[in-house]
């Protein structure tokens, strides 16, 4: 008898969990390892929110709740679409997840049939077309370019889209590039969205962490039109520094709402009753924790941008928006070490190859580029202290120039 269930055959385990994973483990080793690999900011959870999470404990909020969330949170959620987006939602088109990636994929489970095409532009955070897989659609990756800050044009979205597309997504400010659509970047992708009125998945985990006073806008908020064929995905995660309390919401046209609250109902129920308590804090409290903490990722940007730039052999755009870097590799991959490297592997990917030598010589753990559908770069996250974000660059040059010896 065959125990393993075929849908196993078209997913692999998330890389970017794993690769942290690993790093986690070598430093109780006692190993000295800069991680660049997690995807979550480094900071504390304000402490007015888990005031309110204690808080929620001691009133015996610790039984069930509406399979969408409790009435405070969704209208907390609500209020916050208004303040921040313009955009006014009634509570029956808010539901509220075990993390964003929990709504994301009980969206794509309510919304797909066997076959039905996804368009990704990549580089992608590596969820997205697993997830279409499991729902048994079919994702369509459109690869973008660094000339192009990694965002797909118009162009491209009108030649990816066919009669079997049903979801486009758009991640701004995206993991893993950092890169962000202006308001009439959106416009133009919106035109093409109308003309063949298929539904986007908008993803705004990254929302609130942009720099440069780059103003943030999603599809949702250019017409009303428009909003009727987005589901925003959102969750308090990356804003706040929440990402083990499991809170994610999604709002959007009433139907796809609750065709995921069935799903919901059969598969976890309710996120965490305390979570949610903490939650709604976060959304309705003071704001300005969440403003400290995108300054900090700016300056960090900065610094780590900076000093990529100056090894040989690497190039990075500046990011926008969220905390990540994604440098191409292109120099380094044409060294004669790197094709020494090459010729004594069986490794056919050449950013898994960099990161695997990365973390076995020079102990920095590294997301490759083909995790996120492109192999010419790598991942790094610098929600880290700037003394890591020196040392764990000055190793990646470090091994740049062994590679040109």
């Amino acid at each position: 008898m065959e125990w393993n269930a075929r849908r196993l055959d078209v997913i692999e385990p998330s890389p970017t969990l794993a690769i942290s994973a690993k790093a986690a483990e070598l430093k109780k080793k006692g190993e000295d390892i800069v991680s660049f690999g997690a995807g979550e900011p480094d900071f504390e959870t304000p402490a007015h929110i888990k005031e309110a999470a204690k808080k929620a404990i001691d009133k015996g909020m610790t039984r069930y709740t509406a399979v969408s969330g409790t009435v405070e949170l969704r209208d907390a959620i609500i209020t916050k679409f208004k303040r921040d987006n313009g955009l006014e939602y009634s509570r029956n088109q808010i539901i509220v997840g075990t993390g964003g990636k929990q709504v994301i994929y009980n969206f794509f489970l309510a919304t797909l049939n066997p076959g039905d095409e996804v368009v990704i532009p990549a580089p992608y955070w590596v969820s997205y077309a697993d997830i279409v897989r499991l729902a048994e659609g079919k994702a369509v990756i459109v690869p973008t370019s660094k000339a192009d800050n990694f965002r797909i044009s118009p162009t491209q979205l009108e030649k990816a889209i066919t009669p079997k597309t049903k979801v486009v997504v758009l991640n701004s400010p995206s993991n893993p590039t950092g890169s962000a659509y202006s308001r009439k970047e959106l416009e133009a992708i919106g035109e093409v969205i109308l003309k063949h009125k298929v539904m986007v998945l908008s993803d705004d985990i990254y929302e609130s962490i942009v720099f440069d006073g780059f103003q943030f806008s999603n599809l949702a908020m250019l017409s009303p039109e428009l909003k009727e064929l987005t589901f925003v995905a959102n969750g308090v995660s990356k804003a706040y520094s929440m990402t083990g309390w499991r809170i994610g919401y999604g709002a959007g046209p009433l139907h796809i709402i609750q065709n995921m609250d069935t799903i919901q109902s059969q598969s976890t129920s309710n996120p965490s009753s305390i979570s949610q308590a903490a939650a709604e804090a976060a959304l309705n409290g003071d704001q300005a924790c969440v403003a400290e903490m995108a300054k900090a990722f700016q300056k960090r940007r900065d610094l780590i941008v900076g000093l990529l730039n100056e090894i040989p052999g690497v190039e990075v755009n500046v990011p926008q928006g969220a905390f990540y870097v994604f440098p191409y590799l292109t120099g380094a991959y044409e060294t004669d070490g790197f094709k020494k490297l090459q010729a004594a592997s069986s490794e056919t990917s050449k950013s898994k190859l960099f990161c695997a030598h990365l973390l076995d010589k020079y102990k920095v753990a590294a997301v490759p580029g083909i995790a996120f559908g492109d192999d010419n770069a790598l991942r790094l996250s610098y929600a880290m202290g700037e003394e890591d974000i020196k040392k764990g660059v000055a190793r990646i040059s470090e091994m740049v120039k062994d590679f040109s010896r």
